[in-house]
């Protein structure tokens, strides 16, 4: 069996090296570490800086067991790529303030608090994310006319992420 500093010198070749993973069996214990996925990562043209490396997803399993060990892949929110797409001028793009799951409307069977072509004002809730089982109000921080939104209902948002592109004229 190897020690938490052997398994964590692993990770950090796999991760310095950009290689795809190691696999490594010893005394009826497999370790696999998965490295850098063979396509390149989507970077969000609105992301302000570098994105950073990503992080190799370990797994490990007894060596006698049926079937391999599952693979754990770090993936992109769908939601990310979406944000190259320009907007257009006098657009402002309303971001994420927090981590957590996006909702447009107060509930399931409500209304969406905003459509495209919806006239918004500085201070509006214009939807919901929740983090932690807190549902936080999201208020534009501009006035203007909803020209996109990126992220789809339900779906898990990161700090920074696009949610909303709004005509600012």
């Amino acid at each position: 069996m190897l020690t938490f500093e052997q398994i964590k010198e692993l990770i950090e070749l796999v991760s310095e090296r950009g290689l795809q993973g190691v696999e490594i069996e010893r005394s009826g214990f497999r370790l696999k570490i998965d490295g850098q996925s063979a396509t390149p990562p989507v970077v969000a043209a609105a992301a302000p800086g570098a994105a950073a490396p990503a992080t190799p997803a370990m797994t490990a399993a007894p060596a006698n067991t049926a079937g391999s060990a599952g693979s754990a892949a770090e993936s992109l929110p769908p939601a990310a790529g979406s944000a190259a797409a320009s907007p257009g001028q006098g657009a402002h793009v309303l971001t994420s303030p927090i981590v957590g799951t996006f909702y447009r409307a107060p509930s399931p069977d409500a209304d969406p608090f905003v459509e495209v072509g919806s006239r918004v004002k500085k201070g509006q809730v214009v939807c919901i994310i929740e983090a932690m089982k807190l549902m936080n109000e999201i208020e534009s921080d501009a006035d203007g006319v909803v020209v996109e939104i990126f992220p789809q209902n339900a779906q898990a948002v990161e700090f920074g992420e696009p949610l909303f592109a709004l005509r600012t004229s």
